[in-house]
C-alpha cells in the first residue's frame, strides 16, 4: 500500500506540471532518441538502441511512481491547522541544548524538501521527533550521529 503524501498546494503543483512534463516532452524526446538509434542498423548489436530502451524504461518507472504519489496526495488546508504544536507544514525555530545554534525549518513533503530554503521532509528523524510538540518543549531526537536534544523556541505557519 502506498503512502500518503502531504503537500502544500504549490508543491501539488509543481507535481503535476513535472508529471505533465515527463508524458510530454519527456516520451517525445526518448522517442525520438529510439528511432534514431533504429536507423543506424542491427538491433541486435546497437548499444545506443539498448541505452535508449532502457532510458525508456527508467523514464516510465518515473512517470508511474509519480502517478502512484499523486494518487495517495493529500493537499494541506493551512488555515485549519493548529498552530499551537508542530503539524506538517509548521515552520519551527529549534536550539540545540548542547550547543545553543539555532535553526528555523518548515516540514514538508519528501518531495518538496529542501535543506538551502529550510524545508526538511516529514519523514526526516529531526521532523519526526518534534511532531506534535509545543513551543517551549524539549525534543530527544535520535540522529545517526546518536540522541540530540532541541529546544522547541517558535511555532508558526
Amino acid at each position: 500500500m502506498a503512502e500518503v503524501a502531504y503537500f502544500t498546494k504549490e508543491g501539488l503543483e509543481n507535481l503535476k506540471k513535472e508529471l505533465q512534463e515527463l508524458k510530454t516532452t519527456g516520451r517525445s524526446n526518448i522517442s525520438k532518441a529510439i528511432a534514431e538509434a533504429r536507423d543506424k542498423g542491427d538491433l541486435s548489436e546497437n548499444a545506443e538502441y539498448d541505452a535508449a530502451k532502457e532510458a525508456q524504461g527508467l523514464h516510465e518507472a518515473k512517470i508511474s511512481q509519480m502517478q502512484e504519489t499523486l494518487a495517495n496526495a493529500r493537499l494541506l488546508d493551512e488555515s485549519k491547522l493548529d498552530i499551537s504544536k508542530v503539524l506538517a507544514l509548521s515552520i519551527v525555530k529549534i536550539k540545540n541544548v548542547s550547543n545553543g545554534a539555532t535553526m528555523t525549518y518548515q516540514l514538508v513533503a519528501e518531495s518538496e524538501a529542501d535543506m538551502k530554503t529550510g524545508k526538511i521532509s516529514m519523514i526526516s528523524p529531526i521532523a519526526k521527533g518534534l511532531l506534535g510538540k509545543k513551543a517551549g518543549e524539549i525534543a530527544e531526537i535520535t540522529v545517526p550521529a546518536g540522541t540530540m536534544q532541541f529546544e522547541i523556541l517558535e511555532v508558526s505557519r
